[in-house]
């Protein structure tokens, strides 16, 4: 087991205009010729709204908190230069659909001929992690044996209560809202890969799609990198949610690989209890309890994920992030993001504030929380400690 398990963080953000808390206008184009200008690792998002960034691949979770930690600093700095807020949640809460503008890029361009209003109204953000994996050929196989995990991982990320300007009752309402699009969600069971590949070989010979990379599961093997990634977390607001769910995700991932019986049964049963384990993520959040398909019972958050943290602890010793992983407790133990949102918005309604002057502190409470940790110091580098 000496392969590195390297991993790379995608980060997807939203811009809201820092007075009206909706949807920035004249000076989105100033800001992302800045952040191209600055950021290396930025990338112009789906809609113009939008923006991400992402960590290089390494072994060392603090260096990528590090890097992450940086590149958020300088994004807020430029937004705050130009009255833009940039927030890490996986909805917006108040921007509507029908204001937005795709981004002028070719592959959009595509997509939203594809999508139609369903590409407008794609309005969503998301956590995105690569773990590299020692056999790029194994990778389907392992993703099938990866799916029970992913609604623990969902519900650790839920950010986002808000859709449209309105409360949707639920703590992770973005994959309700991607689910519009097609090729999202739990993917099939392949039966090995040369069944994957045919799939997508008659896909794309049929013009449904033009490459794998329009597979966007929650779950999928990557055309760019021998990776597998990780796409059904919503984007976190706090850097250390994100940093631990992405080292679950590692650490998960050798696991498989070094035990090839587990989840190796899976069956079409199987599959259904991962999507219903899905939807009761979605909608209770760290809440939620889960379906053990082994048990025939279904179990609360905190003792799945004393089980998962027990799945893997060899591997997080071994990857050197057993505290980074363990950081999942806070959040059961003290609500993710979307808790703190219901709070943020219950707390200004309390006081006398409208629905929208409410939303409008919820997106200054998700610019704050997005932007706090460690400050630029003279130099452009942040002054990071251990990782948490």
């Amino acid at each position: 087991m000496a392969h590195a398990y390297r991993f790379g963080i995608e980060e997807e953000f939203f811009l809201a205009d820092a007075r009206s808390r909706g949807t920035p206008r004249a000076r989105l184009r100033a800001f992302h010729a800045a952040v191209k200008a600055r950021v290396d690792e930025a990338e112009r998002e789906q809609l113009q709204c939008q923006v991400e960034i992402a960590s290089p691949p390494t072994d060392d979770v603090a260096a990528a908190r590090a890097h992450l930690a940086h590149l958020r600093c300088i994004l807020a700095e430029i937004g705050a230069e130009r009255g833009i807020l940039i927030f890490a949640s996986g909805t917006h809460p108040t921007a509507r659909w029908r204001d937005q503008r795709p981004t002028d890029k070719a592959r959009y361009h595509g997509i939203m001929a594809d999508l139609r209003m369903l590409g407008r109204r794609n309005l969503v953000c998301g956590l995105h992690v690569h773990v590299e994996v020692p056999d790029s050929e194994a990778r389907i196989g392992l993703m099938g044996r990866l799916l029970p995990f992913l609604p623990i991982l969902l519900a650790l990320s839920t950010s986002s209560p808000f859709w449209q300007g309105q409360q949707t009752g639920m703590a992770g309402y973005r994959m309700r809202a991607y689910a519009e699009l097609p090729r999202t969600g739990v993917p099939e069971l392949f039966a090995d890969a040369a069944d994957y590949a045919r799939y997508v070989d008659v896909m794309t010979k049929a013009g449904a799609i033009t490459d794998a990379s329009y597979l966007w599961w929650h779950l999928r093997a990557s055309v760019k990198y021998p990776t597998l990634e990780l796409r059904v977390a919503d984007s976190c607001t706090r850097l250390d949610d994100a940093v631990c769910i992405a080292a679950l995700f590692r650490c998960l991932v050798r696991r498989v690989v070094r035990d090839r019986g587990l989840n190796s049964g899976m069956t079409a049963a199987s599959r259904g209890f991962v999507m219903e384990n899905l939807w009761r993520a979605e909608r209770d959040g760290i809440r939620a309890t889960l379906i053990d398909e082994a048990r025939a019972c279904a179990v609360p958050m905190a003792e799945g994920l004393e089980d998962l943290l027990a799945t893997i602890a060899e591997d997080a010793e071994a990857l050197n992030c057993a505290e980074t992983c363990a950081h999942a407790r806070r959040n059961v133990a003290d609500g993710t993001s979307a808790d703190r949102q219901m709070a943020a918005f219950a707390a200004a309604r309390r006081s006398g504030a409208g629905e929208r002057a409410a939303l409008s502190t919820v997106v200054d409470h998700l610019a704050a929380e997005t932007a706090a940790g460690p400050k630029l110091e003279p130099g452009g580098r942040p002054n990071v400690g251990p990782t948490a």
